[in-house]
């Protein structure tokens, strides 16, 4: 089921379409598997390829929700300091209604009081047991870009950068990051070698 609804150093730009391994995606499934019917929301954007991949390998509910385009039609109305205030109320699912989260590299566009907001919003939607995957720069500065995460298979994503009015913001130490999600424990943590760090957090039973 799908619903759309500091100075740092820079960093270069990722050819188009690289293909990256991912460790953490092949351990987020293996927390659902063995649930009945999960529900799993994806920050987003919508690719019709990653929806067809989770529910053949879940048999889920899927909910896209496209927080880059909130961050997006923020920025270029001008209206930057009202995302905390929107992030803390744009998933409007009940609490502990979600079993998985895909929330893919969205805190780096953010500055604290929005992530804060998001993270906040996040812990309280997932279920006992429930997983959210993060992906988180160890850069800042650089090209303005999103990035589209699109599976390629259980162990590889391919990054597909497409057009953003703002770049990342500064990047988050491990300690803040789970400051931000506090309320989750982290379940596996690594750094790739193209300077990303994936992270698994799971909530407590």
């Amino acid at each position: 089921m799908l619903r759309a609804p500091g100075v740092g150093v820079e960093e270069s730009p990722a050819p188009r379409n690289s293909v990256f391994p991912t460790k953490t995606l092949p351990k987020f499934l293996a927390c659902l598997t063995s649930r009945e019917l999960p529900v799993l929301v994806d920050l987003g954007p919508v690719i019709p390829s990653n929806v067809s991949f989770f529910c053949e390998q879940l048999g889920c509910k899927l909910f896209v929700e496209d927080v880059y385009a909130e961050i997006e039609r923020h920025v270029r109305q001008g209206r930057r300091d009202a995302l905390a205030e929107f992030l803390g109320t744009r998933l409007s699912r009940p609490a502990e209604s979600v079993d998985g989260v895909l929330c893919w590299d969205v805190i780096d566009y953010l500055d604290k009081p929005a992530a804060q907001a998001l993270a906040t919003q996040l812990v309280k939607l997932l279920k006992p047991e429930g997983a959210l995957l993060g992906l988180f720069g160890t850069l800042s500065g650089g090209e303005a870009r999103y990035t589209k995460y699109i599976v390629a298979d259980h162990a590889n994503l391919r990054h597909q950068p497409y057009a953003a009015t703002r770049g990342r913001q500064a990047s988050w130490p491990n300690r803040d990051i789970i400051k931000l999600f506090a309320g989750l424990r982290v379940s596996d943590s690594f750094l790739l070698k193209n300077n990303q760090r994936e992270m698994l957090f799971r909530k407590p039973a």
